[in-house]
């Protein structure tokens, strides 16, 4: 029943006529049910694991390639009532109000940190400054121009951008077959983040009250790792 729920996200009164129950129970159900598929699915860590990745082959067998993609998302919310909150929620990118969360995968997919939400008006990289996760000194981190600043800022930290267009000047042949193998790099974490979308409870307009949205996308998550995990048998989590 939560799996359906989550999957095609219809309401509750559908659901209790396609499982026989009452509304309120399927909605109570549901409430017991997801600390324990918690337990039960590999959870994206608040990722502080890097620090005892002591070996050279540790780090590897957790981030394989000695990479790590990090991206956000976004997924629209309900018009808020109050005003301030209706323009803090607010995406000029999506131009609707939206909530965003951070993701890092390595090069299988899995998700190895997520944020939680964040208002829809916040640039990615604001977000990454706040809540950014620590890898390990040998990993790259592969980044979107939604992080222009990260080199910059975090000169320890080795990040992988694409080139920006000058002003003045258009991007050389050899610049656009760079940015190229980066855009192809970077469909790793789009296929999570795809993968993660296909639960209509994360890729419609969130219902749900706010204060239980990263509670849900910790779940969705843990259950895209779940599937990632048996389909290429990764044992690391």
């Amino acid at each position: 029943m939560l799996l359906v729920y989550y999957r095609l996200y219809i309401t509750f009164t559908l659901s209790g006529f396609l499982f026989d129950l009452d509304q309120s129970n399927v909605y109570r159900d549901i409430s017991i049910l997801e600390p324990l598929i918690k337990l039960c699915v590999p959870l994206p860590k608040s990722y502080k694991r890097s620090r005892r990745l002591r070996t050279i082959d540790e780090v590897e067998e957790y981030f394989p390639g000695f990479r790590a993609f990090i991206d956000a998302t976004e997924q629209e919310i309900p018009r808020p009532k109050n005003k301030r909150r209706r323009k803090s929620y607010y995406s000029g990118k999506k131009k609707r109000h939206t909530v965003k969360t951070q993701f890092m995968v390595n090069s299988e997919g899995l998700i190895l940190h997520k944020t939680g939400y964040k208002k829809g008006r916040r640039h990615d990289y604001d977000i990454y400054k706040h809540n950014h996760p620590v890898t390990p000194l040998q990993v790259e981190n592969v980044f979107d121009l939604g992080y222009l600043g990260v080199q910059n800022d975090y000169p320890t930290v080795k990040s992988i951008l694409p080139l920006r267009k000058k002003m003045t000047n258009d991007l050389s042949k050899e610049e656009k077959i760079y940015n190229k193998k980066q855009s192809q790099l970077r469909t790793i974490a789009e296929h999570t983040i795809g993968r993660i979308k296909k639960f209509g409870i994360m890729g419609t307009k969130f219902r749900n009250k706010l204060g239980r949205y990263d509670n849900i996308s910790s779940i969705v998550s843990g259950i895209v790792n779940f599937r990632i995990i048996r389909t290429n048998r990764i044992t690391i989590l």
